[in-house]
């Protein structure tokens, strides 16, 4: 078979990963103000004896690493986009990632908790006037953080034309883990922030001193909850999941609808965000190319990669 006749069936595996994703740059500067007030957090905690302050700021530590992961796999999905080791290309990469933030989210929740008890039992002097003051300012940083990444956690509608008919527009379920994952960190920052400011706020003023440590376990257990999810959410994906049974579903239907078809085998998996890839058997008295049944599945679906396997149904 001459060169030129197979060319034409090959198709890369890419499927626009190498395109500079929505929240790479607001990461970059997320990470360089994260770490600033970090800096500050931990300094001030230590020196004026606020768990809840100290907390916060190892919170932040942890999540300008978990930053740090993030921007780390946007330019390992983009470089390594068109490696051919990859089968379905590097969009995995992106959950990943999101796994990995949200494990180490989960793990300084612990920490927090683990700290704040001990503080609990064991307190000591807080110098109240500026453990709020730098409180109140590293809620505004977080709060600035949250407007940069808040919003892009869906990226927009992108085609992707292949030329054995997989061209297929993308308007589906585009959650980027990697992105939420940075989100959930920085919201985590901001809800100790304002945990702090509270539990500062009570012990100033109402010689509740042990709300202080209080409000870093109710922070701990809240930031475990968001971490569970994530850890939920992207596990699914690296594991193969099936997609969600609406997606399932409009794909059955699409080909199902069409004279006699009978879908009867159907996986569909997530191999980016927003993007699946889909492999099924159709049965029927009047089998058609490969070709026509991956062109019935609908392009909103967002599936990039279709195999189809085709059998005449028995007439005995």
């Amino acid at each position: 078979m001459h060169t030129k006749t197979t060319d034409q069936w090959q198709h890369d595996h890419i499927f626009g990963q190498d395109k500079v994703r929505p929240g790479e740059r607001r990461t970059l500067w997320v990470i360089v103000i994260t770490a600033t007030m970090m800096v500050v957090e931990i300094t001030t905690g230590l020196a004026y004896g606020s768990m809840a302050l100290l907390a916060d700021g190892l919170h932040m530590g942890s999540h300008t690493a978990a930053l740090g992961i993030t921007t780390i796999a946007y330019v390992y999905t983009r470089r390594c986009a068109a490696d051919s080791r990859f089968c379905f290309g590097t969009g995995k990469v992106n959950a990943f990632a999101g796994y990995t933030s949200a494990v180490l989210l989960a793990l300084f929740a612990l920490l927090m908790a683990g700290e704040s008890v001990h503080r609990l039992f064991n307190p000591v002097d807080i110098a109240f006037n500026q453990a709020i003051a730098v409180a109140v300012l590293g809620l505004i940083v977080n709060g600035a953080s949250m407007l940069m990444l808040g919003g892009q956690d869906h990226d927009h509608d992108h085609t992707h034309e292949q030329e054995h008919t997989d061209s297929h527009h993308h308007g589906h379920g585009h959650t980027d883990h990697n992105l939420r994952a940075a989100y959930l960190h920085v919201l985590a920052d901001a809800l100790t922030s304002l945990l702090a400011i509270f539990a500062l706020l009570t012990g100033k003023f109402l010689g509740m001193n042990w709300m202080d440590p209080v409000m870093g376990i109710v922070g701990a257990m809240l930031v475990a909850r968001w971490s569970l999810g994530l850890i939920r959410d992207t596990s699914g994906i690296l594991l193969d999941h099936q997609a969600p049974a609406a997606i399932l579903e409009q794909a059955r239907t699409a080909i199902e609808s069409v004279d006699d078809n009978r879908v009867t085998d159907l996986h569909i998996w997530s191999i980016g965000p927003g993007i699946y890839s889909a492999t099924l058997t159709v049965v029927s008295n009047n089998p058609r190319s490969p070709g026509h049944y991956k062109n019935l599945i609908p392009g909103k679906l967002g599936i990039a990669h279709t195999v189809v396997e085709v059998h005449q149904c028995s007439t005995d």
